[in-house]
């Protein structure tokens, strides 16, 4: 890749400008991001180069039919397996470098909405971070029975479970949800009568990566917030970012209920089963941007601070995992402060977060996620690590 290219990808950046900056600084105009030269940076710009190349180089967008992908994923290792949300096939690779939240780089089609399957989670845990400030929630350490009273949490197991559990994943919640049991998703062991029978475990002891639970707490806000999570999202946090009108956060077809005498739909923390948030890079990229800057948007504090914090407080049986973001405290990205956190998805879908280097980094379908980030670290003439 020539030098002249990669300012040519950082100049088409000038259509998409970004309405804050890491320190607080006011949002420019929405939808268009300034771009910065590497050197304004303070980039290598050949090393820069070698990243996007080496990003480009790294993106899997074959097969391009996602519906048979997870097909083929889950259908032999998970019981009655079924695709119940809408799918959309991967088609471009796409990514953005943000530092001091202008552009130092971008590729591909960074206005394709794709699907972003985990990464939605920390959008997820963002709304109950939400409706604590608003007191819809009092504690994290609630029980979560004291607010869902239809039945999914009155076994003396599952009463126990607070809202810190199911955003820690620890919660080893126990029941069939969209009529899936919650040993059907990732089961452990190889029988099915070893999957029916599985060890239960007491809230907040054993981790367990499971979309069913995700799904649960998905629905668990629903009934606290008495309206559709797109809507509470939209308003709350994408309005106010400046985001697109494009993303849609789906759920599936057998996850529609009654509230308040209208039919909701309860969306999904995920794109396992298919569904989950459907978003361009850019819009991530605001998203990211807007924990970089701890929750403000100019003078507006959209998030606030202290959960900015919470988020990536580790989890005592899983410490690299906080409140649905992962974190860097075991150096998966060896050249990343420890500080560091990200939102992930299948196939290779992150949002990087980087206070010490003031860096945002979106990533669509890479799954050599660590390499590729280290090389755009590496490409800093200073370089903060640790």
């Amino acid at each position: 890749m020539k030098r002249t290219l990669l300012r040519a990808l950082v100049a088409t950046a000038l259509s998409f400008s970004l309405i804050f900056s890491a320190h607080g600084a006011s949002f420019p105009t929405p939808l268009s991001m300034q771009a910065v030269s590497p050197e304004q940076a303070g980039f290598n710009p050949e090393k820069l180069e070698a990243a996007v190349a080496l990003a480009m180089k790294n993106t899997v967008v074959t097969p391009n039919d996602l519906h048979q992908v997870l097909l083929d994923s889950y259908t032999h290792k998970e019981p009655d397996y079924r695709v119940l949300g809408p799918t959309k096939s991967r088609k471009t690779p796409a990514g953005i470098v943000l530092k001091s939240g202008k552009v130092v780089a971008q590729w591909g089609d960074t206005k394709r909405v794709d699907m972003t399957f985990s990464v939605v989670k920390s959008y997820l845990s963002t709304l109950v971070g939400l409706a604590l400030r608003d007191g819809l929630i009092n504690s994290v350490h609630d029980p979560v029975v004291n607010y869902v009273q239809d039945g999914k949490f009155d076994s003396d197991k599952n009463r126990a479970i607070t809202w810190h559990h199911l955003m820690q994943q620890t919660s080893d919640w126990q029941g069939t949800l969209w009529d899936t049991p919650d040993w059907a998703d990732r089961p452990v062991g190889s029988t099915l009568e070893e999957w029916k029978n599985r060890t239960l475990y007491p809230a907040g002891t054993h981790f367990k990566y499971n979309d069913v639970r995700v799904n649960l707490l998905a629905y668990a806000l629903l009934q606290v917030y008495r309206e559709p999570l797109p809507q509470v999202l939209k308003r709350e946090v994408m309005d106010k970012i400046g985001a697109s009108s494009t993303w849609r956060w789906h759920g599936y077809e057998n996850s529609w209920v009654t509230l308040d005498g209208l039919k909701v739909q309860s969306v999904s923390g995920g794109g396992h089963f298919g569904g989950g948030l459907f978003i361009n890079t850019e819009d991530h990229a605001r998203f990211g941007l807007l924990f970089l800057n701890q929750g403000k948007v100019g003078n507006t504090q959209v998030i606030p601070t202290e959960w900015i914090q919470r988020i990536r407080v580790p989890t005592d049986v899983r410490p690299d995992y906080g409140y649905m973001w992962w974190l860097n405290t075991q150096n998966r990205i060896s050249q990343a402060p420890k500080s560091a956190y990200f939102a992930a998805g299948f196939g290779g879908n992150y949002i990087y977060v980087d206070e010490e280097n003031d860096l945002v980094i979106v990533l669509r379908w890479i799954p050599k996620m660590p390499e590729v980030i280290n090389a755009f670290l590496d490409a800093q003439v200073a370089l903060v690590n640790g």
